[in-house]
């Protein structure tokens, strides 16, 4: 390893932890190593210039053995830069270079320049020095379009598993830059998606720009992993997300029941169109069994990280076997799998579009794109509801009129969005029950370990669904 490696991943071991894409959060200190990189350029000059652009493939492994793969994109300037004191990395001292101050690329120009100018391009990149092996290279799709690398771009704050970019203003054709920070070997669902719904003629989601396809090592010297880095898509100027123009109405106290209607209905629309452009699969026994034990082992897994949830563990179980004795259950097919409020947008010419097909981030890659019930977006978006109506009346008590008011106004949605997604042509999902509440209780209880970890303040919210489904619905 050379001096500057070993510099920068003493930066990293710091700063990397304290990021919110970071998924090790409560695994302890990782250990981390560089297992690759991408050397890009600035506007077509030579790529060593005044402020280099790197990007690094990390490996961080805490103590109980698991071990996950991030981009992170790191400018390299040899002065400090006032407006990126927010992205900085740390400053170390290179024996040929002098204090080097690394910063976290998507927050550059520099960087935005050059990964622009790469998707601009349809251009190809390779490994910087230092890195072992790394290349990349720019898709265009059919009816996809190259953003100016001149233009100007704006993080977006407030994301949890990446890092998204605005391209473009007003007069431009604007642009929406995901950089995937979580890496996994195979195609990115977000990108895989989005593209096919898109090519389905579908309006429910933004029109695919382009992408960065790349190739990475992995520990062990093993084939070197496959996936998406960079998707480009469409940015709808004047949208509004869901979650805020639902919390907007909770506290003033309008109904959200017309929105959530037509969102159930939009909601049908796609999962329509996922079921004609992708393949469906019959639920049989084995199919219920299946579901079922994961189902269990998710409770086992949340009761094992958050020990408030051991009064509830037979109930869960419970719940969660009963999907066995299913008699009848919809097809599996492609589903969106993490879905609530925030990941929806309103346009006033389009209506209501969906984004980030992703998956769910804590599970595995193969998991997030195979095909699944589409009851399971269904019960994400209900829990959403949930979290709305009630994240700002956290702590009080149960009967408090704010409280009443909150559990009113999420059950009005609940209902308006689940006759939407009848009247949208997807089946009724109370025909469902015992599947709904077994997926309602899995999203629940992921929700209960996230927030012990993240937003201990926010607890009580999953904490009292666990508890409306397991024991006030007896």
């Amino acid at each position: 390893m050379t001096d500057r490696a070993r510099s920068v991943l003493e930066l990293l071991a710091d700063w990397l932890p304290r990021q919110r894409w970071y998924a090790g959060k409560g695994g302890g200190e990782p250990e981390l190593a560089r297992l690759g990189g991408l050397q890009l350029t600035d506007d077509g000059g030579a790529a060593r210039g005044p402020v280099e652009v790197d990007v690094w493939f990390v490996q961080a492994t805490t103590p109980d053995g698991v071990g996950v793969t991030y981009q992170v994109p790191l400018t390299f300037r040899s002065a400090p830069l006032p407006e990126l004191d927010h992205a900085n990395v740390g400053v170390y001292d290179d024996p040929a270079c002098g204090e080097r101050y690394v910063y976290d690329g998507p927050h550059d120009p520099v960087y935005l320049r050059a990964l622009l100018r790469l998707l601009a391009d349809e251009g190809e990149a390779w490994a910087g020095e230092g890195a072992a092996f790394g290349r990349a290279r720019a898709v265009r799709p059919p009816g996809g379009w190259a953003a100016d690398p001149g233009w100007p771009g704006r993080v977006l704050g407030g994301e949890q598993s990446n890092t998204s970019v605005i391209v473009g203003g007003e007069g431009d054709r604007p642009i929406i830059l995901k950089v995937f920070r979580v890496l996994a070997g195979g195609d990115n669902p977000d990108v895989v998606v989005q593209t096919a719904l898109a090519a389905a003629g579908s309006t429910r989601v933004a029109r695919p720009a382009g992408w960065i396809e790349g190739w990475w090592p992995v520990s062990g010297g093993k084939t070197p992993a496959h996936g998406h880095l960079v998707y480009g898509c469409e940015f709808l100027a004047g949208s509004r997300d869901a979650w805020r123009e639902a919390t907007e109405a909770v506290a003033q106290g309008r109904s959200f029941v017309e929105q959530a209607g037509g969102l159930g209905a939009a909601t049908a629309e796609v999962h329509l169109t996922l079921a004609e452009a992708h393949p469906t699969k019959p639920v049989d026994a084995a199919t219920l069994d299946a579901l079922a034990d994961g189902l269990l082992a998710r409770v086992d897994w949340a009761v094992d990280a958050v020990r408030a949830l051991e009064p509830f563990t037979l109930a869960a179980r419970t719940a969660a076997d009963a999907v066995r004795h299913v008699q009848h259950a919809p097809d599996l097919q492609q589903v969106h799998g993490d879905y609530h409020l925030g990941q929806v947008l309103h346009s006033a010419r389009r209506g209501w579009i969906l984004l980030d097909f992703e998956g769910e981030p804590l599970r595995p890659l193969s998991e997030r794109t195979a095909p699944d019930l589409a009851l399971r977006d269904v019960a994400g978006m209900l829990r959403s509801f949930d979290y709305a109506a009630r994240h700002a009346t956290v702590g009080l008590d149960p009967e408090d009129r704010r409280s009443l008011a909150a559990q009113a106004w999420a059950a009005a949605c609940r209902e308006a969005f689940l006759d939407g997604y009848a009247e949208g042509g997807g089946e009724d999902p109370r025909r469902h029950q015992v599947l709904l509440r077994a997926l309602e209780l899995d999203k629940a209880l992921y929700e209960v370990v996230y927030e012990t970890r993240n937003r201990p303040t926010w607890l009580g919210i999953p904490l009292g669904a666990v508890r409306r489904l397991l024991v006030d619905a007896v």
